[in-house]
């Protein structure tokens, strides 16, 4: 009986270390670490982008060069009128006004700008040549008849002279004129204020069959009280028979 007891007892305690040990074995392991993440990628780079322009004031007609320089950008336009450009590079333009241009460069970081302008000069002004006044203009233009001693007849060198003034005169219609009659020293003062008239009348007639409008003549006699020539002699009187005109 005592043998059959201790053999029990030595299975029993066999079985209860079995188990233990079993336990022991089965038991669970401690969860391993989790490796770290991967770092993030680095966020893409701006854009950055340069834009010059030489010169930067022009004449009209005249060009300027855009040199520009970029760096990231995947799409680079400039404005007005260039259009898309590469990363770097130069061109010429010609602006008829001032201009300032713009680069837009662009990238997956981002976009950029630059600005350069080019000033045009306007253009100076036409030199306008001042021609003669109106005074000016008739005194080289509008020529005197002169008269031979007590005549009021037009004279062929008269006639020429005549001429040149109708062609004046027609050609320029702002113009009126007086025609003074003139007389040389001799003979009586109420005698040459007549002769004058006579003369100053023949004058204006004979532009009227020029085709002067006879409203834009008028007659004085001065007779010989207003001589141009103060000598007592031939060359001088000559001088002082004449039929003048005034404005």
């Amino acid at each position: 009986m005592n043998s059959a007891s201790r053999s029990l007892y030595r299975a029993a305690l066999l079985s209860v270390l079995a188990a233990a040990v079993f336990t022991l074995g089965c038991g669970k392991k401690p969860p391993a670490a989790r490796p770290a993440p991967p770092a993030p990628p680095p966020a893409p780079a701006s854009p950055t982008v340069t834009l010059q322009a030489n010169p930067t004031a022009i004449n009209k007609g005249e060009s300027a060069t855009l040199t520009w320089n970029s760096t990231d950008a995947t799409q680079l336009s400039i404005a007005p009128e260039v259009g898309a450009v590469t990363a770097q590079g130069s061109t010429k333009v010609t602006p008829s006004d001032s201009t300032t241009y713009t680069i837009t460069a662009s990238g997956p970081g981002g976009s950029a700008s630059a600005t350069a302008s080019v000033s045009v000069n306007a253009p100076p002004p036409p030199v306008v040549e001042k021609g003669p006044s109106d005074d000016e203009l008739f005194l080289k233009e509008v020529r005197d008849a002169y008269f031979d001693y007590d005549k009021a007849d037009i004279r062929p060198d008269a006639r020429e002279a005549l001429s040149k003034t109708a062609d004046f005169l027609k050609g320029h219609p702002q113009f009126k004129v007086n025609i003074e009659g003139h007389c040389d020293e001799r003979g009586s003062t109420e005698y040459n204020l007549g002769l004058g008239d006579r003369r100053a009348s023949a004058v204006k007639q004979y532009l009227v069959s020029l085709g002067v409008p006879a409203d834009r003549l008028t007659t004085v006699s001065f007779g010989k009280e207003k001589p141009f020539c103060t000598d007592h002699n031939e060359p001088c009187w000559q001088q002082n028979r004449r039929g003048h005109f005034v404005k």
